[in-house]
């Protein structure tokens, strides 16, 4: 086995995040509505008022963070490093701009470290709910971070 890279497993009971800017916040309510059935057997997360108005209209049960402009997406930024989170389904408004902004890119970028699958828009949410990944345990490949920490102190 190559020590670069560690295999993490995404559990058949996924952890699934559920994040949207406010103009997608009823198309995200919506897609929830649309997939309730597959939600329902997976545990949501989601940045404040996106998870609260979810859980109002839809009646799944999502654990709420802070709002993403009080950072929201940070925590969930953290709880993917954690292990905890390791689906993220990301309504962003591209045409808006928006105050934390780079809070979402390094939301981004930290789906992309540690390998995980991100939707930004509905087809592609769509696409991944409907996965045969889905009902099944996904193993999936990280950089080994303890390697590389250690070789990066050694070389300092």
């Amino acid at each position: 086995m190559n020590d670069e890279y560690m295999t993490f497993t995404i559990k058949k009971k996924k952890n699934i995040a559920l994040i949207a800017h406010d103009n997608e916040k009823a198309k995200i309510i919506q897609w929830c509505m649309d997939h309730s059935e597959v939600l329902k057997n997976h545990n949501l997360y989601g940045t404040g008022t996106t998870a609260r108005m979810i859980a109002d209209r839809t009646g799944l049960r999502v654990k709420g963070y802070n709002s993403g402009p009080l950072g929201g997406d940070q925590q969930i930024g953290a709880k993917i490093v954690e292990g905890v989170i390791d689906f993220v389904v990301f309504f962003s408004d591209p045409l808006t701009a928006q105050p934390h902004d780079p809070d979402v890119k390094a939301l981004m970028r930290i789906a992309q470290v540690y390998d995980i699958p991100m939707a930004v828009n509905r087809a592609t949410a769509d696409f991944m709910i409907t996965s045969l990944y889905m009902d099944k345990e996904y193993d999936h490949e990280v950089i080994n971070f303890k390697k590389n920490i250690k070789e990066r102190a050694e070389s300092m």
